[in-house]
């Protein structure tokens, strides 16, 4: 249970309902006079197509300009792709509700279109609905680095070591990666911040014409929103973090990669116990008799794997450990990945077998993306230097875990980031409003737990926390968990959290 004992997580939502312990917070708001500088209103128009994601009917798509660089607000500008949803009930709505997307990386234009339906509903119209591409995403204005393609597959991109352990090829990809930023990217890529991210929020809000801003962000997206929260307090609403990463400002996102090994290992008996359950015999699917094999099994084919990888139903792209591992990891974020994960497993197994690879493993990524996923997690704070002892970090972490074989702590392009200024992370304190709630699952691959409880901590009475009986990554609307969906979006329409932090059982 990390460092929260259950004894601590016995109170149920509904045991609070229940007793009459939830609170209500965040009142009506006045939307009608803006805060902070006034921003020109934004031009809505049709959404241009998604590739595999249908738009809500209602959708819209306009564009917001803000200064490349707030220290200079009359230089030069970019472009940050927005997008609304407006309530179909509109003598219910209380304000907006603005959607952030995981990442860094994930769009908001493509996250409104996957989830609008379903949180329009779920919050019974109570909001305009509006999200962004965060600049370096999508539609908004975009920068190139010139990684070479070679470097920019997940498993390159992701830096897993040798299968011998070592990290000398990942310092200097990493090494050509940092050179290649601070030659090519321009001040585009310096500029992408998650503190310009929350600045760019900001300058949404004014050309909405709100006062404040209501927030559900998820996964990265909720430091931003967090990070949104405590630079401007009085310009949010009710705040929802879901699924949330470890704030401390001396490591960020060094240290949100940190704990992915000890997430992984927590999280994994979860896919154990399903493969291995006699329910997956007549699907083919049941890879052990005991859930407790199935670890070494995976183990067994992933260096296995090393050594001969195996082609695979993408011509060029074998499988590898790596990719088996990388395979893996992706997906632990939900149940529903499971069966592919096993298909990939079983089709490994089979001599004859063709395994057919995830979309993320079967090329590289485009530059711009490559890019602006390296630009903010090195951007936002400096990462231990190369020389820090990198080579003995991932020894260890490989020997205490073994699923993820040392990649979490090994040397990134962050290492050898070349820097205009010294980042400053933003600290979260408790001071502000009393109005954010936080929903996290207990087996969260991604941002487990013990992070999340640190950004509880942080927050202190500002806010109130919500753990799910359940592993996966993305709680709201996500993973299924009815308790925890309408606890999210009770809060969201009445503005009523539990008094004390609660848990949401199976």
């Amino acid at each position: 249970m990390t460092t929260w004992s259950r004894k601590a997580l016995l109170l149920t939502v509904s045991a609070a309902a229940a007793a009459g312990t939830l609170t209500a917070v965040g009142a009506p708001v006045a939307h009608s006079r803006p805060a902070g500088p006034a921003a020109p209103p934004l031009s809505w128009g049709a959404c241009d197509p998604i590739p595999g994601t249908p738009a809500p009917d209602g959708q819209q798509c306009a564009t917001l300009r803000v200064p490349l660089d707030y220290r200079a607000p009359g230089g030069r500008t970019v472009d940050v792709a927005v997008t609304r949803l407006r309530t179909d009930r509109p003598e219910a709505r209380r304000g907006t509700l603005l959607v952030l997307a995981g990442g860094p990386g994930g769009s908001g234009v493509q996250r409104l279109a996957q989830k609008g339906e379903a949180l329009r509903t779920a919050t019974e119209g109570a909001y305009d609905l509006v999200s962004l591409d965060p600049r370096g995403v999508g539609g908004s204005t975009r920068a190139t680095c010139g990684i070479p393609e070679a470097d920019r597959h997940m498993v390159t991109l992701r830096a897993w070591p040798a299968a011998d352990g070592s990290i000398a090829e990942n310092a200097e990809r990493a090494r050509r990666t940092a050179e290649s930023c601070a030659r090519n990217g321009g001040p585009e890529v310096r500029s992408f911040t998650t503190r310009n991210q929350a600045r760019d929020m900001d300058r949404l809000r004014a050309a909405l014409g709100e006062r404040k801003l209501s927030v559900w962000a998820h996964s990265y997206g909720s430091y931003a929103g967090a990070v949104y929260a405590q630079e401007y307090p009085d310009r949010v609403d009710r705040l929802v973090l879901d699924s949330v990463g470890d704030p401390d400002p001396t490591r960020v996102a060094y240290g949100w990669m940190a704990n992915v090994g000890p997430a992984v290992a927590l999280r994994f008996p979860d896919f154990a116990a399903w493969a291995a359950d006699p329910a997956r015999e007549a699907e083919g699917l049941r890879l052990a008799r005991r859930a407790e094999d199935v670890e070494p099994l995976f183990l067994a084919l992933a260096r296995k794997l090393d050594r001969h990888p195996k082609e695979s139903g993408t011509p060029g792209v074998p499988l590898t450990g790596n990719r088996l591992r990388q395979a893996l990891h992706g997906s632990l974020n939900s149940d529903t990945a499971f069966a592919p994960l096993a298909r990939l497993i079983r089709a490994a197994q089979d001599p004859a077998g063709r395994p057919v690879l995830p979309p993320e493993l079967t090329g590289a990524m485009p530059d711009e993306d490559a890019t602006l996923t390296m630009a903010v997690v090195c951007n936002d704070v400096r990462w231990p230097g190369p020389d820090s002892g990198y080579a003995r970090r991932v020894a260890a972490d490989r020997a205490r875990y073994p699923l993820t074989a040392g990649m979490p702590v090994n040397i990134s392009p962050c290492a050898y980031w070349k820097y205009e200024e010294e980042p400053r992370p933003t600290r979260m304190t408790d001071e502000g409003p009393s109005n954010v709630l936080m929903i996290q699952s207990l087996r969260d691959p991604a941002t487990p737990l013990a992070g999340a409880l640190k950004m509880r901590a942080a927050l202190g009475e500002r806010a109130r926390m919500v753990t799910v009986e359940q592993g996966g990554h993305g709680m709201y609307l996500g993973n299924g968990n009815a308790c925890g969906d309408r606890v999210v979006s009770d809060f969201l329409v009445t503005g009523k959290r539990p008094a004390r932090d609660a848990h949401c059982p199976d």
